[in-house]
């Protein structure tokens, strides 16, 4: 059984460190955290794309001053337009050159923001509304939408890309039913920054943004792994249980084999060189072992030998004392009947081979075989069943 343990020890530690590491892999793979920012090491393919309130005679300005570390702009609202604005785009790529960019496995947009001087920002989606977007016509698309307040401090922003908001103003020019707030990001052509309704006018206003960060989580690679743990620790019990099984009958079948000679059942070989107090002994014990009343004292009375001479031969001859043999001699005849006999309870087999207290005896019993008289009765079971 000891090599068996060992093995089995050797495997789990081997199952531990490969859960170790799948878990690692899955978990770095499940939360997902993507950068946009710098440009150069962006997760993304995207460029800059600006508009102002211009197109609409407006007088609005912005001027970009850096676009590659971080997003840097100066701009400058003016009520001159109907509508005053300023817009800084990441216009999204595909690897494969199509205008939008799939951003469903993401719930959430995380950034650094600081404004001079304070401000109220707009941050908007421009994602693609079935039915109604036209790829080449950006206002057409869809723009759920939040904003972020800032100020000469940097700031951590958070945005939650599942609870935008769509403005009034599209469900109106496309005639859409307010009650329809979902939107998907599976299409998404651009993340944009831009001036609010509450950006001062004639300021000269900045807006710096760092560590622009996309987080999400793909639960797939979770329940992947809770199937891969699933098959690898459900294999390990299942090899455990039937090796164990195995293993244990191996070692009580050798131990067995090799006790048989100590039992009453079978006839001693006593050499012809071994002297007269050794047979005397051996034979008294190979056939009172099962006396309950047996103990050393009563076997100095009956044989006629000091306690000191049968434990000296004992263990001389057998390398037990007295009472380690005794215990020997009824333990093998119990191995034996539990493993001959399926009808008789433990209880009888304990009384038949000169034990009266049954848990004593599944005490020692365990001891020697290292499993209960019931196991060992069901393991020798299965075996010849198998």
């Amino acid at each position: 059984m000891l090599q068996f343990y060992k093995k089995a020890f050797v495997i789990i530690i081997a199952l531990i460190i490969a859960s170790l590491f799948c878990g690692i892999i899955s978990l770095e793979r499940a939360f997902l955290k993507d950068s946009l920012l710098p440009a150069n090491k962006s997760d993304f393919i995207w460029h800059t794309h600006t508009e102002t309130d211009a197109t609409n005679n407006g007088q609005s300005s912005l001027s970009v001053n850096d676009d590659q570390s971080s997003i840097d702009f100066d701009f400058s609202i003016s009520n001159k337009a109907e509508y005053p604005y300023i817009s800084f785009a990441l216009a999204l790529e595909s690897p494969k050159g199509d205008r939008h960019v799939d951003l469903s496995r993401y719930q959430s947009l995380s950034f650094s923001a600081r404004c001079k001087p304070n401000n109220v920002i707009w941050l908007g989606l421009f994602t693609f509304e079935d039915g109604i977007t036209q790829a080449t016509n950006l206002t057409t698309y869809r723009l759920p939408s939040t904003y972020f307040s800032c100020s000469n401090g940097w700031r951590k922003v958070q945005v939650d890309l599942t609870r935008l908001e769509t403005p009034q103003w599209w469900y109106s020019k496309y005639q859409v039913d307010l009650s329809k707030q979902a939107y998907r990001i599976d299409r998404v052509a651009r993340i944009a920054f831009g001036s609010s309704q509450q950006s001062p006018f004639d300021t000269p206003s900045n807006l710096q943004i760092n560590a622009l960060n996309l987080h999400g989580h793909d639960w797939r690679y979770l329940y992947g792994f809770a199937a891969l743990m699933l098959v690898l620790w459900g294999g390990y019990v299942f090899w455990f249980a039937r090796e164990h099984t195995q293993s244990l009958v191996r070692e009580l079948t050798e131990k067995l084999h090799k006790d048989r000679p100590l039992v009453a059942y079978q006839q001693l070989s006593i050499e012809p060189r071994r002297d007269k107090d050794t047979s005397t002994i051996l034979r008294f014990m190979a056939t009172e072992y099962a006396d309950p009343e047996l103990n050393l004292d009563t076997a100095v009375l009956k044989m006629g030998l000091s306690r000191t001479k049968i434990n000296e031969i004992l263990k001389q001859q057998l390398g037990y004392t007295f009472t380690a043999y005794l215990n020997k001699l009824r333990l093998t005849e119990a191995a034996r009947l539990l493993s001959a006999n399926d009808e008789v309870i433990v209880a009888e087999i304990a009384y038949s081979v000169g034990y009266r207290n049954v848990t004593y005896f599944n005490k020692l019993f365990k001891t020697e075989y290292a499993c209960t008289p019931r196991i060992f009765r069901k393991t020798y079971k299965q075996n010849k069943a198998s």
